[in-house]
C-alpha cells in the first residue's frame, strides 16, 4: 500500500545521494546532476506531502515552480561550466578558482 514513509524514504535516499554527489566530485557536470538529485528530493517530498495531506494543490504547484527553477539553473551553470571550459580546457571546478585573479 501506498505509505507516505515509503516516500519520504525515497526522497531521503536521492537528497542522500545527491549531497554526497555534490561533495565529492570535481567535476561540473557531475555536481550539477547532484543538485538535480536534490531538486528532485525536495519535488517529491511536496507531491508527497500534498497526496497525504488532504489533496490540495499546494504541493503541486511547488513541484512546479521547483521544476522550473530547476531548467533555469541548469541553463545558467551549464553556460558557466562551457565559459570555464572554454577559458580553462577543463570542467573541474576546483581549477575554476583560478578565474578569480
Amino acid at each position: 500500500m501506498d505509505q507516505l514513509t515509503n516516500y519520504l524514504f525515497i526522497a531521503a535516499v536521492l537528497f542522500s545521494l545527491g549531497v554526497f554527489g555534490v561533495i565529492t566530485r570535481r567535476n561540473g557536470i557531475a555536481v550539477l546532476m547532484g543538485v538535480e538529485l536534490i531538486l528532485n528530493a525536495a519535488n517529491l517530498n511536496f507531491v508527497a506531502f500534498s497526496r497525504f495531506g488532504g489533496m490540495n494543490l499546494d504541493g503541486h504547484i511547488f513541484g512546479l515552480i521547483v521544476i522550473v527553477l530547476a531548467a533555469a539553473e541548469a541553463a545558467v551553470a551549464l553556460a558557466i561550466i562551457i565559459n570555464i571550459y572554454n577559458n580553462l580546457n577543463t570542467i573541474n571546478v576546483d581549477d575554476a578558482s583560478s578565474m578569480k585573479q
